[in-house]
């Protein structure tokens, strides 16, 4: 029997998450290959649209990473990220793809061992729910195929 190892698709904050990530990496902390991860210049900039193409594209789950609240580069982008997550979240509550696939979290510029606890939380919650098109409870591939 295989073991699921779930595609995650990581969009990170230049700013703040993509150097949280990168400390982490020197830091040579257990970072999960199954990850990747997508720099972007603010979690305020991640449409709902972004999102739902990572899930058509194949990812089991996404993660989004900002700056933490009140940090923002852009004064309020990562507060924009979360209201339009949590929008999405309840979005998804009737689809096919279980919300807990979704998560938006909060990563510092030095805080490479919380981008490493962040991400495997991620890897193990989407290891739980099973691969996106496998069927599990009521989920089913997005496309319908």
């Amino acid at each position: 029997m295989t073991v699921f190892e779930p595609r995650i698709i990581a969009l990170l904050c230049n700013w703040c998450a993509y150097d949280g990530a990168d400390a982490a990496g020197r830091a040579r902390l257990d970072l999960p290959a199954q990850v990747w991860e997508v720099r972007v210049m603010c979690s305020g900039q991640v449409s709902p649209g972004m999102v739902l193409k990572a899930f058509e594209a194949g990812a089991d789950g996404v993660i989004v990473l900002g700056c933490q609240p009140g940090d923002c580069h852009y004064k309020e982008g990562n507060l924009h990220a979360l209201k339009r997550m949590v929008l999405l979240r309840a979005v998804l509550e009737p689809t096919p793809v279980h919300p807990q696939r979704l998560q938006l979290d909060w990563v510092s510029a030095g805080q490479g061992h919380r981008y490493a606890q962040v991400v495997n939380d991620m890897v193990e919650t989407i290891r739980s729910l099973g691969p996106l098109a496998a069927g599990h409870s009521r989920e089913e591939p997005l496309n319908g195929g």
